[in-house]
C-alpha cells in the first residue's frame, strides 16, 4: 500500500496535470448532474463518487453519486469543514492529498471545481488511478490477499500482546495472595511483560496505519523511523531491567557468576550505542 502513496508523490505533478486537462476538455460538469454524471465515470473508471455543495450555504445540495447508485445520507449535511480546506486555485480547482475516503473506506484524492454557486466533488480511487496512468500493475486479488494478510497479523500481535500482559499480571495477582514470601524479582516480570507489550502493540500500530488504514501518507522515513527507535527503546528497558534483576540474584546468591551479569549489560550497551549511531545518522540525512 506504501507503494501506491510513494508513488503518488514521485508523479503527483504529472497526475494532477492529468485530471485537470481531462476535466478542462470535458467543458461544464453541472449538466452532467441531471444524467448522475454517468459520462464521467465511463470516462474514468477511478473515479468512484460525486456530489455537490452549496459554496455559500455550505450545504451538500446533492446525493452521494455513485456510478450504479446513489445514496441521500449526505444530503443536506454540513460540509463547512471540506470548504475550510479548500484552496481553489485560479481555475476554481482544487485537488486534495491522499486520504481514506469515509463513504467507501478506500484510498482516494478529491477533485474540487467550482462552478457559479456550486462546488463539485469528485472522489479518484488512487490504485485504479495510478493503474490508468500506467504507474502501477495491480493484481487486484494478490493485493486483497496481501492486505488481508497485513490485517490478520497486526490484530493478531494486538491481541497477543494483549493477552501477554493480563496473563502477566494474573500471574503477579495469583502469586501475591498465594504467597507471604515476596521476592523482588517477582515484581519487576509485570513491568517487563508489560515493557513488552507495549513494543508488540506499537509494531503492530505501525504496520496496520502503514499497510491497511494509512494513517500518515507523507512519503518519508519520519514514521518507520520512529517506530524503529521506540521499538529499540522499549526492548532496552525491558532488558535492562532484566539485567538488573540477574544482578541482584547473583550478588545474593552466586556472586562468582557475576560475570554473565556484565555479559548481559555489555550487550544492551551495544544496543544502546548502536541506536544512538542509527539515530544521528537518520537526523542527520
Amino acid at each position: 500500500m506504501r507503494e501506491f502513496l510513494d508513488l503518488y508523490e514521485e508523479n503527483k505533478e504529472k497526475i494532477e496535470y492529468y485530471l485537470q486537462e481531462s476535466l478542462k476538455n470535458i467543458g461544464k460538469l453541472s449538466p452532467h448532474k441531471n444524467y448522475n454524471f454517468i459520462q464521467l465515470f465511463n470516462l474514468f473508471p477511478s473515479l468512484e463518487l460525486v456530489y455537490l455543495v452549496n459554496k455559500d450555504s455550505k450545504i451538500q445540495t446533492s446525493a452521494d453519486i455513485y456510478k450504479h447508485n446513489t445514496d441521500d445520507k449526505g444530503k443536506d449535511k454540513d460540509r463547512s469543514h471540506l470548504l475550510s480546506k479548500l484552496e481553489l486555485k485560479n481555475n476554481h480547482v482544487a485537488i486534495s492529498k491522499p486520504y481514506i475516503s469515509s463513504a467507501t473506506r478506500n484510498n482516494c484524492i478529491t477533485v474540487s471545481i467550482q462552478e457559479d454557486d456550486n462546488i463539485i466533488f469528485l472522489d479518484f480511487r488512487l490504485d485504479v488511478l495510478l493503474e490508468k496512468l500506467n504507474l502501477i500493475e495491480l493484481h487486484k486479488p494478490f493485493h486483497s490477499i496481501t492486505k488481508a494478510f497485513y490485517l490478520f497479523v497486526g490484530f493478531t500481535m494486538i491481541t497477543l500482546a494483549t493477552i501477554t500482559i493480563l496473563f502477566s499480571l494474573y500471574d503477579f495477582g495469583v502469586y501475591l495472595f498465594k504467597n507471604q514470601d515476596i521476592k523482588l524479582e517477582l515484581m519487576f516480570k509485570p513491568i517487563i511483560a508489560l515493557t513488552l507489550g507495549i513494543a508488540i502493540f506499537d509494531l503492530a500500530k505501525t504496520i496496520l496505519e502503514q499497510e491497511v488504514f494509512f494513517k500518515s501518507y507523507a512519503k518519508n522515513s519520519i514514521v518507520e523511523t520512529k517506530m524503529i527507535t521506540k521499538f529499540l527503546i522499549t526492548i532496552i528497558i525491558a532488558l535492562s531491567i532484566e539485567a538488573l534483576i540477574v544482578v541482584f540474584k547473583i550478588a545474593i546468591a552466586d556472586y562468582d557468576k557475576m560475570v554473565n551479569a556484565l555479559y548481559l549489560i555489555a550487550g544492551v550497551s551495544l544496543i544502546l550505542v548502536a541506536l544512538s549511531i542509527f539515530i544521528y545518522f537518520t537526523k542527520k540525512k
